[in-house]
């Protein structure tokens, strides 16, 4: 055989061994793993940076905030914010995996992650698993190691009706095949949610599924009807209930009852207008020593407005804003259908549940028991949002 005719083989060699590398994919150098499918667009930087600068926020926020209650369980400052640190820490790593995986991948798990929602939301209602706490039971876990099961139930929901009215096979028009699958999946999701009772995230769930029929093209009957059912079922189950029922009544009217359901908000408020234009100066919040109950997790919002005053909270404003803009404008620019609907079904999560969290913090909006996304204290919050803002940025990174 002559050297001209091994050449082939050598090249054939040479690709095979490149091959071998852990990931399966190497650059066309061979030097290392392949990038993600994509490139790094303005839409894409903007809305890494604007999530990377709420959860760098956040982390400051929650250490400024949890200082009393950290002194007050366990005699350090430190210990809730230590343990936030490593929660973000993992939600960071978690987004930069997201990041990297094409976006497709994760509709081949959109029924097992649904399937696996329901039977966690199950769990946390089955006496001896679910762990209760202020009248509701939302976690599993043993010890400091629990897991809310409702934040993952957020994501596997987008990604099954994503998914759903995504097939070529499926047309709106036919509503036996699209709109009444999704409701009926949500009518047991919200059902379970209530059981727990978690109304917050009733309602942001609500939200993305409506948001999510409307941008597919739902009939316009099937969305009026579905509007008028879950606004009267989410005013029953408000009125149903005598704590709920005082939390409405203490938005409309907090201080008709200053020393019970009104507590919180005249706190919250005082904590603002305490803030001015500039704030008192980060770590120099009264309302955290007690006054302001869960000031590290449903009201770090008013600890911003207090220490940084309005300029802070503008700017955590204007920060999920842009992000919500951003998220909507990925939507847009989409390579496909499933992306178009996962990218806006995410970003709905994100902002209506900022909006819900916020508007109760300056009393817009009634006390629904849901963090502020990205900056609140919470573990399970942390690493979902942010897995899911990962999948949202692949999705930017294809955009067309």
């Amino acid at each position: 055989m002559t050297a001209t005719q091994r050449r082939p083989t050598r090249k054939i060699q040479k690709v095979k061994a490149r091959t071998r590398h852990p990931t399966g994919k190497v650059a066309s150098d061979g030097r290392g793993p392949r990038r993600p499918v994509g490139r790094r667009t303005g839409i894409f930087m903007a809305m890494f940076l604007a999530t990377t600068a709420l959860v760098t926020f956040g982390v400051i926020m929650v250490l400024s905030a949890s200082a009393a209650t950290s002194i007050n369980d366990t005699n350090s400052a430190w210990s809730l914010f230590r343990r936030q640190l490593m929660w973000t820490t993992l939600g960071m790593v978690t987004m930069l995996i997201t990041l990297r995986i094409d976006y497709h991948f994760w509709r081949r798990l959109a029924r097992p992650a649904m399937v696996a929602g329901l039977l966690l939301l199950i769990a946390v209602l089955t006496p001896g698993i679910g762990i209760e706490a202020n009248g509701a039971s939302r976690w599993i876990g043993v010890g400091s190691l629990t897991f809310q099961p409702s934040e993952f139930v957020k994501l596997a929901l987008i990604l099954f009706v994503a998914d759903l009215l995504a097939r070529p096979s499926r047309s709106m028009s036919d509503t036996s095949s699209t709109v009444r699958p999704v409701l009926v999946v949500t009518a047991v999701v919200a059902g379970l949610l209530m059981l727990q009772p978690h109304l917050g995230a009733t309602l942001i769930v609500a939200a993305i599924v409506v948001a999510m029929l409307f941008l597919a093209g739902a009939p316009a009957k099937s969305m009026l009807g579905l509007g008028s059912i879950v606004g009267s079922v989410g005013l029953l189950g408000v009125m149903a209930s005598p704590w709920r029922r005082a939390r409405l009544l203490a938005f409309l009217h907090p201080g008709a009852d200053p020393d019970g359901a009104g507590y919180q908000p005249l706190q919250s408020l005082h904590a603002i207008t305490s803030g001015g234009l500039s704030g008192v100066g980060l770590g120099s919040s009264r309302a955290k020593w007690g006054f302001l109950p869960y000031a590290h997790t449903d009201f770090i919002f008013a600890i911003v407005a207090e220490e940084l005053g309005l300029l802070g909270a503008t700017v955590v404003v204007s920060l999920f804003a842009l992000v919500g803009v951003l998220g909507f404008m990925t939507a847009l620019h989409a390579p496909d259908r499933f992306g178009m609907l996962l990218a806006f079904g995410i970003t709905t999560w994100v902002i209506s549940q900022a909006v819900l969290n916020m508007g109760a913090v300056m009393a817009l909006l009634p006390v629904t028991g849901v963090t502020l996304p990205l900056m609140s204290f919470g573990g399970t919050s942390v690493v979902m949002t942010m897995a899911a803002m990962g999948i949202l940025l692949n999705i930017a990174r294809q955009g067309r």
